[in-house]
């Protein structure tokens, strides 16, 4: 499994950001996948999750600012942000693992793969 994010870069307080993640070689039926950021100095937040059934989760950070959507012909991951305050700036990683969904789907799960990161930077 290969996985590749892309979309990072830097904006204002206030704008809008969409990160993209390829997921090459994962093809599991049944899976969570989500994004996963982290904050210099601080330990790895995980922010958003969504499930093979569509069902999407997020953690109070971001509910209402970002949006996680699976483009399944692509076979890639999408986040959009909107909103973006300084304190979202952070290295964000994609991640994916076999799961049966609903309840085992959630922000702060463990995953099994990552992707290599794409940095996010907020300015005030």
């Amino acid at each position: 499994v290969h996985m590749v994010e892309s979309g990072g870069g830097s904006v204002q307080d206030g704008g809008s950001l969409r990160l993209s993640c390829s997921a090459d070689g994962f093809n599991d039926r049944r899976y969570c996948m989500g994004w996963v950021r982290q904050a210099p100095g601080k330990e790895r937040e995980a922010i958003a999750t969504i499930d093979s059934d569509g069902l999407t989760k997020y953690t109070d950070s971001v509910k209402g600012r970002f949006t996680v959507s699976k483009d399944n012909d692509k076979n890639t991951l999408e986040l959009t942000m909107n909103s973006l305050k300084p304190e979202d700036t952070g290295t964000y990683y994609c991640a994916a693992d076999s799961s049966q969904g609903g309840i085992f789907c959630y922000p702060g799960r463990d995953f099994r793969y990552f992707g290599q990161g794409t940095q996010v930077t907020v300015s005030s």
